[in-house]
């Protein structure tokens, strides 16, 4: 009953996001402002929040870096080699797979499981986990797809683009920038902006996993394609193993990092998965299927997880 009442309102805010966009059907723009306030306002209060208050030498974890964003680039690699070699795909369409296979919903719903699961010490290594995976598949992803339209110059411009917008100037890394800095300098805040803070921390995992099932509702499942379903293996299943057994021989012990790493790794594919394969025009249908099909798997894998934790 303690999993089932630290797993059931996060899917249910999941829930109730589907139930919402199939009985009233809103323009996308009301969601567009509200991912604009999940990323740009509310999610990265939260890792500001937290972070400044967390001891500055905690944050210096090598091992655990090595291991978490180690294991997301051998599976982005095995997805991505499905993908051209066993499909013969051309490389953006694999790019895309590789995303699949690799990326998991650490923006909208990793902080909100992590912390409600294993408590504010799991937000250090959920911010590393966000930071250095992002930066990796958002450095990735451009690059390659540039790649394969066979444009050197474009593939130097995108991946300069993507270092500058999409990875140094993300808001979520900005903030943990800043918060590592505040706690540094052991900042205190005015407590008029410190209550408009914690407010917006607290709007963040209600908001975030409600429009994730705005979001969801809107895609199409296909359940006939083998692809979909290798990928979200890869995803859903090597992941979280590779994850957990690259710490062990790293060394990383500390109960709530390992926990924090395979519960992350265990996360459905992002929707960012989606966005990408619009932004790019190629897999668009099975990166919808794999979003969906992920995100309903998720609300018994990862609550299975969650009660294999606390044995």
């Amino acid at each position: 009953m303690d999993v089932l009442n630290l797993s059931l309102p996060l899917f249910g805010l999941v829930l109730l996001g589907w139930l919402a966009a199939r009985w009233k059907d809103i323009p996308e723009q009301g969601l567009a402002w509200m991912q604009f306030f999940i990323i740009y306002v509310s999610l990265p209060a939260l890792f500001f929040q937290l972070l400044r208050r967390t001891p500055v030498e905690q944050l210096a974890q090598f091992a655990f870096i090595s291991a978490t964003t180690g294991s997301t680039l051998l599976v982005f690699t095995l997805a991505f080699c499905y993908g051209r070699y066993v499909q013969h795909n051309d490389i953006p369409t694999s790019t895309i797979q590789g995303v699949a296979g690799s990326y998991s919903n650490i923006g909208y719903m990793g902080p909100a499981l992590t912390l409600a699961a294993l408590g504010e010490a799991a937000v250090i290594p959920t911010a590393l986990i966000f930071c250095f995976d992002n930066a990796l598949l958002f450095t990735l992803t451009p690059l390659l797809v540039a790649l394969g339209h066979q444009s050197r110059g474009s593939a130097q411009e995108n991946l300069l683009q993507t270092l500058i917008r999409r990875v140094l100037l993300h808001p979520f890394i900005l903030a943990t920038f800043a918060g590592v800095l505040a706690a540094w300098l052991q900042l205190e805040l005015p407590v008029a902006l410190e209550q408009i803070l914690n407010s917006l921390k607290n709007a963040a995992a209600p908001c975030a996993l409600f429009a994730m099932g705005v979001v969801v509702a809107r895609q199409k499942a296909s359940v006939r394609s083998s692809d979909v379903w290798v990928l979200l293996f890869i995803k859903m299943v090597l992941h979280p193993l590779l994850v957990f057994g690259l710490l062990y021989l790293l060394g990383v012990t500390d109960p709530v990092w390992v926990k924090t790493a395979v519960l992350m790794a265990a996360l459905p594919p992002a929707l960012n998965i989606f966005v990408l394969a619009q932004q790019y025009g190629v897999y668009v249908n099975r990166a919808s299927s794999i979003v969906l099909l992920g995100t309903l798997i998720a609300a018994v894998s990862v609550t299975l997880l969650l009660y294999l934790m606390q044995l």
